[in-house]
């Protein structure tokens, strides 16, 4: 019986939706901190790494905490192709929303001196090294658990997780700053939006311990097909996979980023917003947000009728063609000519994160596909998406060139063209169990 067969019944929906909310509140709290800690960068800079280099290193603690996501993702990729995705991805939030929740806590530069930066990196690495486990978890989970027919937009509400999640971490911040101002924030009110995270992961740690494991792992542990080393299956018969997985990613890491993470940083430099106006800042990132909430689940949708591969394509040319007016406009310093900007970014980083939980993970087989989406996803983010944000303001700051994030995005989707190009279309197919006969001539 296929997964669309399963999913006819009220009991299939009703385990499908809780499935879905139960992954994407772990994309949600994911988010929620890249969020937070892109608004209050510079009020965090300025309590840990006070002097002249503040919010740039405040971001080279974001880029450095990436560098643990591949460690994580060896790490809890394959434990959750050998003991299953539930468990592993209770773990994971129950990490990722701590090590959050604890930045509120620390003590400042003032109070401890070196130790404050220390524990400040501890935590980003914390959470590097348990969200190296978390995303790649949550989309084979939906995956596995969506009707084949409709894998694209049941896949797209863990993207819909993660807009929320950012949204609400700029949207707590931007509360703040409206009623207790610029200085109630740099002296405490920073820390609020990160003690948030703590009863935002505790709801999703109890959301995951109630689910049941995946259909198609519970068939493999029923077959006793359970990978021994599914690290060792993935390098040895899927390799190449792997690296056009890898390649796609860098277009999707090096735009949400660049949008999500990086803009508010860059609008601020960028409009020169007087002190105690940064709603001319937050209110058209919001609006972006928004607008991408709005549309996202019916680009999923019309994934699963006309394909991933045809809205990839169109997401890579999309950021090869619109960066250059997109920023033009921006620069233009007003709200609307900002909001407009950003809806053109925002038209094509829809079109690949509407689609990316239905498509990446279906690349693989079951038995190593947690570790597949996992280790490519992380490693590629490591080395393209925590580190956009601190490229961008390093190159910007040093040479004045308030253009370079476009180049930069455009320079991204002219590489994942080619592996956009090379990937199969998997739209209504279902998920290999095993290897196929056409399955890459290494595996055969």
């Amino acid at each position: 019986m296929t997964s669309q067969e399963k999913a006819e019944t009220p009991e299939q929906r009703a385990l499908l939706r809780r499935a879905v909310g139960a992954a994407a509140i772990g994309n949600t709290t994911e988010w929620y901190d890249f969020g937070v800690y892109a608004y209050v960068a510079a009020y965090v800079g300025h309590q840990f790494f006070p002097g002249p280099w503040e919010t740039v290193s405040a971001f080279g603690v974001f880029a450095i905490s990436f560098l643990f996501r591949p460690l994580g993702s060896l790490f809890f990729g394959p434990l959750g192709d050998r003991i299953g995705r539930q468990k592993v991805l209770a773990l994971t939030i129950l990490l990722m929303s701590g090590s959050t929740f604890v930045i509120g806590l620390l003590p400042t530069y003032d109070t401890i001196g070196i130790l404050a930066p220390m524990l400040l990196l501890l935590c980003r690495l914390l959470q590097g090294f348990s969200t190296g486990g978390e995303y790649g978890g949550a989309a084979t989970y939906i995956a596995e658990f969506a009707p084949d027919r409709k894998r694209g937009f049941w896949g797209s509400w863990l993207e819909f997780g993660t807009l929320v999640g950012f949204g609400l971490g700029a949207l707590v911040p931007t509360i703040l700053i409206l009623n207790i101002g610029t200085d109630g924030m740099a002296d405490w009110g920073w820390r609020i939006p990160f003690l948030i995270a703590g009863p935002l992961g505790a709801v999703g740690l109890y959301l995951r311990s109630k689910l049941e494991d995946t259909p198609a792992f519970k068939e493999l542990e029923a077959t006793h097909e359970v990978a021994k080393s599914p690290l060792k299956d993935l390098l040895k018969e899927w390799w190449r996979q792997l690296l056009i997985l890898m390649g796609i990613v860098v277009l999707i890491n090096i735009a949400n980023y660049t949008i999500l993470t990086y803009m508010e940083t860059y609008l601020k430099d960028t409009l020169s917003v007087p002190e105690g106006q940064d709603y001319q800042v937050l209110v058209p990132l919001l609006l972006t947000v928004l607008f991408m909430m709005v549309i996202i689940t019916p680009i999923g949708a019309l994934s699963d009728r006309v394909g991933r591969k045809p809205l990839f394509l169109s997401a890579a040319i999309c950021f090869i063609v619109l960066p250059i007016p997109a920023f033009l406009l921006i620069a233009q310093g007003t709200v609307l000519t900002t909001v407009c900007g950003l809806a053109l970014l925002a038209i094509g980083h829809v079109q690949l994160i509407g689609p990316l939980a239905a498509t990446l993970p279906a690349m693989f087989p079951t038995k190593v596909r947690y570790a597949a989406f996992c280790i490519g996803y992380n490693i590629s983010t490591a080395a393209f998406g925590g580190t956009a944000p601190l490229v961008n303001d390093a190159v910007v700051k040093s040479t004045g060139n308030t253009m370079f994030p476009a180049y930069y995005l455009m320079g991204a989707a002219l590489v994942a063209l080619v592996p956009i190009l090379l990937m199969k279309e998997t739209a209504g197919k279902p998920l290999m169990q095993h290897a196929p006969s056409e399955a890459p001539s290494s595996a055969s």
